[in-house]
């Protein structure tokens, strides 16, 4: 059970974020964030930071150019892309940066379910949906919409509003394959707090285990 953590801005978050088991870190470009990330910074992290854990920048409807542009001087591994950025777009930036591309969708209904699976990319992303804002809004949405997902397909970090105190249930409903968090690990925006981002880490871990060792289905193998 994989766990990414998203909105850092500073180069000890992301480093402690790593120490205590994160599989990826989440640089923000997009310029409303309050946890956009400095280029300069974000480059230092990914300098920093590599080939110890995946790092993400997270671009909100940002020109090709732009994102490739910013995957070289940050070392990026993953691209995520948090807009309204159609297939063809996703598959050119994957062509473009040799990133990894994660897709993400704002989940209403069992329909924004389905309409991620029109993207073929590494990974998507499910996430609350609030009108005007493409992620980061603290807020968490149905988990049993994504554990309707039919079985297989592309791996799913599930995001929104996840903290220590609830990321085990969200596991246990949900059945990600890793998760995304970022205010729920926070003092403040961009700010990470090193003490519920470990607390998190270790309810993921504990999570993970537990779903390993649930029964398991005699078709797939898979647990349930």
């Amino acid at each position: 059970m994989r766990v990414k953590i998203c909105g850092v801005t500073r180069l000890e978050d992301a480093e402690h974020a790593v120490g205590a088991g994160a599989w990826a870190v989440g640089v923000n470009h997009w310029p409303e964030s309050p946890r956009r990330c400095d280029p300069a910074m974000a480059a230092e992290i990914g300098a920093a930071l590599k080939r110890r854990c995946e790092v993400a920048g997270v671009f909100v409807n940002a020109p090709l150019d732009e994102i490739a542009a910013r995957a070289s001087d940050e070392q990026l591994t993953l691209v995520q892309l948090h807009g309204d950025e159609g297939p063809a777009f996703c598959a050119e930036v994957g062509r473009r940066t040799g990133c990894r591309v994660i897709k993400a969708t704002r989940v209403r209904s069992a329909a924004d379910v389905q309409a991620a699976r029109a993207f073929h990319t590494d990974f998507h992303l499910l996430d609350a949906h609030r009108a005007g804002t493409p992620g980061g809004t603290g807020e968490s949405f149905d988990w049993e919409l994504v554990a309707a997902r039919p079985p297989g397909g592309v791996p799913v970090l599930l995001a929104g509003g996840l903290t220590p105190a609830n990321v085990a249930e969200a596991i246990a409903v949900a059945r990600p394959w890793g998760i995304d968090a970022a205010s729920g690990v926070e003092v403040e925006p961009g700010v990470k707090d090193p003490a519920r981002v470990e607390a998190l880490i270790e309810a993921v871990a504990k999570a993970g285990e537990e779903l390993d060792s649930g029964p398991r289905d005699r078709v797939s193998g898979a647990s349930r």
